[in-house]
């Protein structure tokens, strides 16, 4: 039996290559016999310029970038040709914020600038922006105060520094000027590759969407809900007269998709741009069963993630996929209507054991790996 493996990564544990390593491992337990292969994936968030660099190859360009925190932090922009790829949770992924201080009323986006700003020096231009896995909720206002931005409050005094220390601190903005950031970009086509959908505002948006899982309580996201939309209001429509604010991926990587929509940038789905690139269709086209995952399979990953783009290819190709998780947070009705066949998390499975499920975090790796063998035992033959 031939099985393709092509999980995200399992965010704050493993990254895709583990996670694909171990349930392999795991799956060989109980078929040895069957033919695995390792496809990891990446939806634009963790990952994404490590996978699109072992399929395209290309220069990876080392650079240091400002922290989401304030210390720099360690980066790459990867070139081909005249397209350069980025990755922001490089910059302000939530993996860069030490437990104690996670509050994305304070973490900022301005090492994204940096990241975009060294690919233009690498003479990119097209400039592909991975979104996803940040630690931030400032709608992308550090991002674009670092490539220039003016902001000023009602009494025209220039408050710009306020755009640069997280989300908490955008209420009091009264104008954006934006022209400065769009002329440092001039010529360069941005393409955003999102992994969800969803608007700036509302219950499923930056903040009431995706706050939460950053470290804010519930008093921090009703703050962060106020203060995007005070910055929407203070920043206005795009010259085409249109709000990117309700824009598809607009709160995408807490809303840094909503920016560089204001930036001219176009959106793509991640998964589809990373899928084409591995060629996961002509992969699944040879095999009998599909293999993904990710830490939580919840109401997220069937809004563009890596879980929902790998279930529709293997839909359409007639192939049965499952899926291998940290935890299921969605019922059978739900995933059976994007094609996912069926789920199986960590937690549930210590807790069928009689186990501890905090247990899931001790050996993410050794948990993942008794999960594929217990799956194994259901859809190998």
């Amino acid at each position: 039996m031939r099985v393709v493996v092509a999980p995200d990564s399992f965010t704050g544990t493993l990254t895709a290559v583990e996670a694909a390593a171990a349930i392999c491992r795991g799956w060989r337990r109980t078929a040895p016999d069957d033919d695995l292969v390792e496809v990891p994936l990446s939806d634009g968030g963790p990952g994404f310029v490590d996978v699109l660099h072992a399929s395209l190859g290309g220069a990876l360009h080392r650079c240091t970038v400002r922290g989401p925190v304030g210390a720099r932090v360690e980066a790459s922009v990867l070139l081909v040709g005249s397209t350069a790829y980025v990755e922001v949770a490089q910059a302000c992924g939530l993996h860069l914020v030490p437990a104690d201080m996670r509050d994305p009323r304070r973490t900022t986006t301005a090492g994204v600038a940096d990241l975009i700003q060294h690919a233009v020096d690498a003479d990119a231009r097209r400039i592909v922006v991975g979104l996803g896995g940040t630690g931030t909720t400032d709608a992308g206002a550090g991002m674009l105060g670092a490539l220039g931005a003016r902001a000023y409050d009602a009494g025209g005094a220039d408050v710009t520094e306020r755009l640069l220390h997280g989300g908490g601190g955008l209420r009091g903005i009264d104008r954006v000027d934006l022209a400065p950031a769009r002329a440092d970009l001039e010529g360069i086509r941005l393409v955003i590759a999102s992994d969800v959908d969803v608007p700036l505002l509302g219950l499923r948006g930056a903040a009431n969407g995706f706050a939460r899982q950053k470290g804010a309580d519930d008093a921090a996201v009703m703050e962060l809900e106020g203060s995007l939309e005070s910055f929407a209001a203070a920043v206005g429509r795009a010259p085409d007269g249109k709000d990117p604010a309700v824009a598809l991926g607009a709160g995408a990587a807490g809303g840094l998709g909503y920016a560089l929509l204001h930036l001219g940038a176009t959106r793509v789905p991640g998964i589809a741009t990373v899928l084409d690139t591995v060629g996961l269709a002509e992969r699944i086209s040879g095999a009998d069963l599909v293999v993904t995952g990710e830490g939580s399979f919840d109401w997220q990953s069937l809004r563009g993630k890596v879980v929902a783009g790998v279930a529709e290819a293997a839909l359409a190709q007639g192939r049965g996929c499952v899926v291998l998780a940290g935890r299921v947070e969605v019922g059978r009705r739900e995933y059976a209507a994007t094609g996912v066949s069926g789920a199986y998390g960590v937690v549930e499975h210590l807790r069928d054991q009689g186990l501890d499920p905090s247990l899931a975090l001790d050996d993410p790796a050794e948990r993942l790996a008794d999960l594929a063998a217990r799956a194994a035992r259901t859809w190998s033959r």
